[in-house]
């Protein structure tokens, strides 16, 4: 699995964003809180992602970029711990990972926090497949 993070990866319609609220699944595992859902197959990426830091908790736009910066990498770094989860090209997943402490963690912190919401994402799915 390559380590890239293009757009295809993103989760940006509002429709999906929508449902995804809506009627998606969460966990928390302090700072992340991570709601998802099963969406239909998408040609490129098998995972779809979003990524949230509130303005009602971090006012300052340099600290939520920061924020969402290390999240991305962390993600984008360790991705291949989602990789073959359910049967192959049956369906695929759309998830945000919201950012929910007052305080910044560095970078290693954060890559920890990912690590584990990444295999307790994928055992939610096999749960489920």
């Amino acid at each position: 699995m390559p380590l890239t993070f293009s757009k295809n990866e993103r989760l940006h319609e509002f429709s999906l964003i929508r449902a995804l609220f809506s009627t998606g699944r969460t966990f928390t595992i302090h700072p992340l809180k991570v709601t998802w859902m099963k969406t239909e197959a998408q040609p490129g990426a098998s995972c779809r992602i979003l990524i949230s830091v509130p303005k009602a908790i971090h006012r300052k736009s340099t600290e939520r970029n920061l924020l969402k910066r290390r999240i991305r990498e962390a993600y984008r770094l360790n991705k291949s711990v989602l990789s073959g989860h359910g049967p192959s090209g049956i369906s695929s997943l759309g998830f945000c990972i919201t950012y929910t402490s007052k305080e910044i963690l560095n970078y290693k912190a954060i890559q920890d926090k990912i690590i584990l919401l990444l295999r307790r994402l994928k055992e939610e799915c096999e749960k489920d497949f």
